[in-house]
């Protein structure tokens, strides 16, 4: 493989450390997580004790004050775990980030620093059961009624869902005004009328919550609109492409590790009297693949220049995401064949990743809504 100039001396040792993260405290209980469709809380506290939560967070409200490069380490870890639980960089990337970036002092000073520790999980809920990647069909609305707001409605597939402490809610404050009626709001667990629904069960990411949230005449503060009234939409487009591009670096991430192992895998098979790997067809199938998983290497290693120059443009994020996530299915199959019977056992990190790879050409967009948003730059 190339060798990546991205990251520094200091970047591989925090590596090792967010390495030996996940083989100590999330691998050994892969099995029960899925088994339950969640993980412990106590794993959330201990990502959050060793300072790997919210990292990119400003230090004087709980995080680390890092660049975005240490999040990429978090999540690269994460997919060469085969670690399809832990929800951290929707939380610490997603969750935490719009907190930071639009709201008031009050509300970064409550909410931020509990998020950092892991003492709350964050969600945000904006898929409902009929509006996915199209966010301004979303009906769940929220009325205003003095200095509250009265929020009903329902969302699904939300992600920490099951866990969740607090959730942004994406909801219409004017049916009427299209993009400019939607608006985010910061709701707690607890809060009356506001209900979580059964955990999915769902084809891959066994080990992560994924759950329905019902929302019957929830009254919420004025002081918890996130962002100002009808300001969401915009809100949600400036964050959209970073959101993207963690897609694309996990599904790189996944790439590698799995065309690793079916390397040695069919090193170590054999049939016919010889090993799998010395079949031509083997040999060039995995020459195709790596090649592919090279390529998407280099252009994501560049998004992410980009991205840390503040040059990242929504139609590259676009272009990444839905590229990634194709290869992403197209590599994991390839691999998955070569492995033969013994890559359709779920004890084999080609099986999981088949089933988990899935839900990336859908989630953050469909891959369509992003040959939608690139076309829109011809």
């Amino acid at each position: 493989m190339i060798e990546r100039k991205i990251f520094s001396e200091e970047h591989n040792i925090f590596r090792e450390s967010v390495r030996r993260f996940y083989e100590e405290h999330i691998t050994p209980h892969r099995e029960e997580w899925e088994k339950q469709g969640h993980i412990s809380r106590e794993a959330w506290m201990e990502a959050g004790s060793q300072g790997l939560l919210c990292m990119t967070i400003p230090e004087e409200y709980g995080g680390l004050g890092a660049e975005k490069l240490y999040s990429v380490i978090m999540m690269e870890e994460q997919a060469r775990a085969g670690a399809s639980g832990p929800g951290f960089s929707l939380h610490s990337e997603i969750v935490a980030p719009y907190i930071l970036n639009y709201g008031t002092e009050e509300q970064k000073k409550k909410y931020l620093p509990k998020l950092a520790s892991g003492e709350m999980i964050g969600a945000i809920a904006m898929t409902e059961p009929a509006a996915g990647s199209d966010l301004q069909g979303i009906k769940t609305k929220a009325v205003k009624d003095g200095d509250h707001y009265i929020i009903n409605g329902s969302k699904t597939f939300i992600t920490n869902g099951y866990m969740c402490d607090l959730v942004i809610v994406v909801a219409k404050t004017d049916p009427d005004a299209g993009a400019k009626g939607t608006s985010l709001f910061l709701l707690e667990t607890g809060t009356p009328g506001f209900e979580k629904g059964r955990n999915l069960d769902k084809l891959g990411l066994k080990a992560q919550d994924t759950a329905e949230l019902f929302f019957d005449d929830v009254r919420v503060p004025a002081t918890n609109l996130l962002g100002g009234e009808g300001k969401g939409f915009f809100c949600l487009m400036q964050e959209l492409a970073w959101e993207r591009m963690q897609i694309a670096i996990g599904a790189t991430a996944t790439m590698e590790i799995v065309l690793e192992e079916t390397i040695e895998y069919t090193k170590d098979r054999s049939a016919f009297g010889k090993n799998v790997i010395q079949f031509q067809n083997t040999k060039f199938k995995l020459a195709e693949l790596k090649t592919e998983a090279q390529i998407a290497r280099v252009f994501v290693d560049r998004c992410l220049e980009e991205l840390l120059r503040g040059e990242l443009e929504v139609e590259t994020a676009a272009m990444a995401k839905y590229w990634c996530s194709d290869l992403e299915n197209k590599l994991i199959d390839e691999c998955l064949q070569l492995h033969g019977g013994y890559g359709f056992m779920w004890e084999f990190r080609v099986a999981r990743a088949y089933a988990d790879a899935r839900v990336q050409r859908i989630y953050g967009g469909t891959n369509e809504i992003m040959k939608e948003i690139i076309s829109r730059s011809l």
